[in-house]
């Protein structure tokens, strides 16, 4: 099968598939809670991800400054820019290759043939002019200019420049796809920043709260009310809990020098709200049409744009085999003594073509083209990939947005019974009517499930980040 074939019969099973497939990317509307917290913007009038600007989106004044600091620091953008620009060199290359080529010439030598060779006779025998013998050694002096063209009869040398083209295209949009990312990788290591510093916080208070606790057991223990036991358990827990603070605050590192390294700063404090960060509003999300997914997602402009670039090689690649015609012509002035050269008797010129086709031992090209080929196929399937990915990518993203807003639900009400209950177990442990082990179990659970609570939001703040990515947005 021709690749061209290939090219229009995948490119309509997977814009069918997708159009099929993402008539249903909407979020599926459900009945409402009576507890509905703050933290979720259930919109009507929803707003598609991908038409936002991601100032707009990530409306916090502190990412938004990280994020321009990225932008203009970031290394690894500043290399591919460099990228960029060495494709767009590539162009120029390309373009002058079939224009021609103008040289200017000038040289000068000298030559002393021998008395007994031809051209030493003759030079003997002959004057230049009556009573004028040839100077001995003989000197040149040359002045002119040359050009050459390759006439381009089989667009070899203009679809070369298309190509390169295309593959400048497919830089900047590999060069947005960068930025896309960059802009995420910021976004989500921002969130996990703030995340850690209310696990830090939850872990200071819950060490507050069970050193106070321990006080009481040990008060009640010097009392005779409980036992040893009960002071160690108390006391082993407190250990515990304040070990849980050390891993986190060297996660708060790492997090902010990977920032700082996203950034291109050795180092600069971090600002952040991390106060509010339970409280960030997460807005009811619209993947907006599959022509929009198309247009939107830079990686699949950039397959789009190398799946062009490789078809046009395939062109240059079967150019090679016919026959190339090639110009070339000089003019100029030659003399032996430098009084002579601008002379109309000491001008030269010549003027030549050639049409050349290669005949025997074609393997290279044969292998050229082969190549092009196979380079085209494989760019079929890059681009198929890269619509598969985005389609399935949107999916999984919807779906955790959705998921992870039922799960934060769910676990801020489990929060909110747990901190209820530690206070109803401190209160019948004084009264002795409950076990210390129930306290602490209390006390562990109620730890966990706030922890847990920071981890889903955090989880749902990384999907909103991977939605406007996976919708193409973030570039702009």
């Amino acid at each position: 099968m021709k690749a061209s074939s290939v090219i229009k019969i995948t490119g309509i099973l997977f814009i069918a598939s997708v159009v099929w497939s993402c008539s249903a990317l909407k979020p599926a509307t459900r009945t409402e809670n009576k507890y509905t917290p703050p933290r979720y913007n259930k919109q009507q009038d929803t707003v598609n991800v991908a038409n936002l600007k991601w100032r707009a989106y990530f409306d916090d004044k502190n990412l938004v400054a990280l994020i321009d600091t990225a932008l203009h620091n970031n290394q690894e953008l500043h290399i591919f820019l460099q990228e960029v620009e060495i494709s767009k060199n590539e162009i120029r290359a390309r373009k002058g290759e079939y224009l021609p080529f103008v040289n200017l010439a000038g040289g000068t030598g000298m030559e002393k043939s021998g008395r007994y060779t031809r051209m030493g006779a003759l030079e003997h025998q002959l004057d230049i002019k009556p009573g004028t013998r040839f100077p001995e050694p003989m000197q040149d002096y040359l002045l002119g200019a040359t050009a050459s063209w390759e006439v381009d009869i089989w667009k070899k040398l203009r679809n070369s420049r298309k190509a390169a083209v295309m593959n400048y295209l497919a830089s900047i949009e590999g060069k947005n796809f960068l930025v896309t990312n960059l802009i995420g990788e910021m976004a989500d290591a921002y969130y996990e920043l703030m995340a850690l510093d209310n696990l830090l916080e939850i872990i200071s208070r819950n060490i507050e709260i069970q050193s106070s606790a321990l006080q009481v057991v040990t008060q009640q223990k010097e009392s005779a009310k409980v036992t040893q036991l009960a002071v160690s358990r108390f006391e082993a827990q407190l250990l515990n809990t304040q070990n849980l603070q050390y891993e986190v605050r060297q996660r708060i590192v790492e997090t902010e020098n990977r920032i700082r390294f996203l950034s291109g700063k050795f180092s600069q404090p971090i600002a952040r709200s991390s106060g509010s960060f339970l409280e960030i509003r997460l807005d009811s999300i619209q993947s907006g049409i599959p022509s929009q997914l198309l247009t939107n997602r830079p990686d699949i402009r950039q397959a789009e744009f190398e799946l062009t670039a490789s078809k046009l090689n395939v062109k240059v690649a079967r150019a090679s085999f016919y026959p190339s015609l090639g110009i070339r012509a000089g003019i100029g002035f030659q003399a032996f003594n430098p009084s002579f050269l601008i002379n109309p008797e000491s001008m030269v010129y010549n003027l030549a073509g050639d049409l050349m086709a290669p005949l025997v031992n074609r393997n290279a090209i044969k292998a050229a083209y082969n190549t092009a080929n196979a380079k085209q196929v494989q760019a079929v399937y890059n681009y198929e990939q890269a619509i598969l990915n985005a389609h399935l990518d949107v999916l999984n993203q919807l779906s955790k947005i959705d998921n992870y807003h039922n799960s934060f639900e769910t676990k801020h009400r489990e929060v909110d019974i747990l901190m209820r209950s530690v206070t109803i177990a401190g209160n019948l442990f004084n009264s002795a009517r409950a076990d210390y082990a129930e306290v602490l179990l209390t006390q562990r659970e109620a730890l966990e499930s706030k922890m847990d609570l920071v981890e889903i939001k955090m989880k749902q703040l990384n999907a909103k980040v991977n939605i406007y990515r996976a919708l193409g947005g973030g570039w702009r």
